[in-house]
């Protein structure tokens, strides 16, 4: 007998038949991001990657997994959810790439207190462009509709990769020396690091997401900071496959030169940055003016200008710049590695043009 005042699952705030929907929308959306080693399918309960159907022949797997932030805030505020995704993949595959690594594979995580599948669908649209831009197949996920935990419109997300590289080509190399070049990879902006900051800041100019962005002529204010991180995949495969010079690699999140590219050199090293190398976008200019950011916090909490940095062998500086150059990348010479025996392990010279 069915009892007319019993409980439901869909009565309590979840909607399987939500999800299903969702997962049917992005099936079409997954096998674009096939490639050798993976089918893109889904719908088991485990993703399949073959490494031999990939070309490698002893590979290390090198794994990471991050999320964007609070700028998914800024996604659900402005009703913008298409370009989320990239950022989610990026933020992953770029700690991938500074080991060295191919992605090869990345899942997904959506969690949010009511589940809306074309929301879910735009975001994972941004997903697979991401994936593809970076070569990796999309191969399964996770939606969890969660009521009572997230409130109105609002979800989070989480990604995670798996790539692998050739055991004799990990990064970085031991063989980091002072005298080693630092070149620095521009980057799109923001990024997905300082986000709680840049809503302050945008509430203290007392802007709306819909107003014209002042430091981003045609755009509003909300689609000018939804600027998708960038995928340095691609171009830094290629020239590491095509140079010998490459010593390190690291990518420039949240904690800036800092506290990032002291992980991947030895501890008697240190770096010397010239601050007025970096072409620094209007963004971050437009940020310390509003926001009364003192320079040693914008360098802390933001990338400035640099998303990723490669430590570079100083005889083979220039063919390595060239290399960049051949892929449309346009390399700043930031500095030098040095030696050190005590003290701060980035020094700065010169000032950021804000």
């Amino acid at each position: 007998m069915k009892n007319k005042n019993g409980l439901t699952y869909a009565g309590a705030g979840v909607d399987i038949d939500a999800g299903i929907a969702m997962v049917e929308k992005i099936k079409p959306l997954m096998r674009a991001t096939r490639r050798p080693g993976a089918d893109a399918e889904i719908g088991g309960f485990g993703g399949i990657f073959d490494l031999k159907a990939a070309g490698f022949t002893d590979p290390i797997l090198v794994a990471a997994n991050d999320g964007v932030g609070t700028k998914v805030k800024i996604a659900t505020l402005t009703g913008i959810h298409g370009t989320i995704g990239i950022d989610l993949v990026a933020m992953c595959v770029n700690d991938l790439v500074v080991q060295g690594a191919e992605p090869l594979f990345f899942l997904d995580y959506f969690a949010t207190g009511k589940l809306d599948p074309e929301v879910g669908a735009e975001v994972v649209k941004g997903i697979v462009a991401g994936c593809i831009e970076a070569g990796a197949a999309l191969i399964g996920g996770e939606t969890a509709e969660m009521p009572g935990l997230y409130s109105g419109a609002d979800y989070d997300l989480a990604g995670f990769a798996i790539g692998a590289v050739e055991r004799g080509k990990l990064l970085p190399r031991a063989d980091v020396k002072a005298g080693d070049h630092l070149l620095g990879l521009p980057s799109s902006g923001l990024h997905s690091n300082g986000f709680s900051l840049v809503r302050k800041i945008v509430e203290r100019a007392s802007l709306a997401w819909t107003d014209p962005a002042p430091f981003a002529p045609g755009k509003t204010v909300g689609e000018a900071l939804l600027a998708p991180t960038r995928i340095y995949v691609k171009p830094v495969l290629r020239v590491l496959a095509g140079t010998n010079g490459v010593r390190a690699l690291a990518h420039i999140t949240g904690g800036g030169f800092r506290d990032n590219l002291p992980r991947v050199f030895p501890k008697n090293l240190g770096v010397e940055i010239d601050l007025s190398a970096i072409p620094v976008p209007k963004v971050f200019a437009w940020l310390a003016a509003n926001g009364g950011v003192a320079e040693p916090e914008m360098l802390r909490t933001f990338n400035c200008g640099i998303g990723m940095v490669a430590i570079v062998d100083s005889g083979k500086a220039a063919e390595v710049l060239r290399a960049f150059r051949s892929e449309a990348e346009n390399p700043v010479a930031l500095g030098r590695v040095v030696a050190i025996e005590a003290g701060d392990r980035v020094v700065y010279s010169g000032r950021l043009v804000l």
